[in-house]
């Protein structure tokens, strides 16, 4: 949670958010190879097809020129795609570890000691702290959803998920991310929507179907 959500966070500002979401969407993909490389699953046909499609579709997404040109956009997409992949070996590890089995315990102790440890990250990179009661009304209302419908919720569903449901198939909460947040970043922040992004939107999305769907 410190890395893949603190450093993601940090990244959006080389980013727009909708682009982010898009890379984030390429989550089940990782999570099939790293479940390849730690548990020794085979994959299917169907999850190849999948991963082929997904290595497309990312290619397209971070080989715009558009993209590229921007400072520091480079360094963002990679902090990502970092963040995606140690997400998702967290994911591939706690569906395995002898985890807390109230979901609200398990989750409380990992939201906490993040909270703890990005609170000294913080103080240590010496950045700017300003009061909630300081924040403007839209930024007090998006701060509540986040820890609420963005955070909580979500993050116990999660790892409930985890011991209950197949790895790879929790990681297709992927799939709505990048939909959603390109419309609301194109409607709301005014971001651009590229016809290459939506190109490579679908085949990444396609290609994690593949991975994903059975017969």
């Amino acid at each position: 949670m410190v890395y893949g959500n603190g450093v993601f966070v940090w990244a959006l500002r080389y980013v727009d958010s909708g682009f982010a979401a898009l890379l984030a969407s390429t989550q089940p993909l990782f999570v099939l190879l790293l479940m390849r490389l730690m548990d020794n699953k085979k994959m299917k046909t169907k999850s190849l097809i999948g991963v082929s499609f997904g290595i497309v579709g990312m290619y397209l997404l971070v080989s715009q020129q558009e993209l590229i040109t921007t400072e520091g956009a480079i360094l963002g997409i990679f902090m990502i795609f970092t963040c995606v992949l140690g997400w998702s070996y967290a994911s591939v590890f706690v569906s395995k570890a002898d985890m807390p089995k109230n979901f609200f315990v398990s989750t409380g102790f990992q939201m906490a000691i993040a909270c703890i440890m990005l609170v000294c990250i913080s103080l240590l990179l010496k950045e700017q702290w300003i009061s909630p009661i300081q924040w403007t009304t839209n930024v007090q209302i998006a701060m509540f959803i986040l820890i609420t419908l963005g955070s909580i919720v979500p993050f116990t569903a999660y790892n409930y998920l985890l011991k209950n449901v197949s790895t790879e198939k929790v990681a297709t909460s992927a799939y709505v991310n990048p939909v959603v947040a390109m419309l609301l970043g194109w409607y709301v922040l005014d971001e651009k929507l590229s016809t290459q992004s939506i190109i490579a939107a679908v085949i990444v999305l396609i290609g994690v179907y593949f991975i994903t769907s059975k017969k």
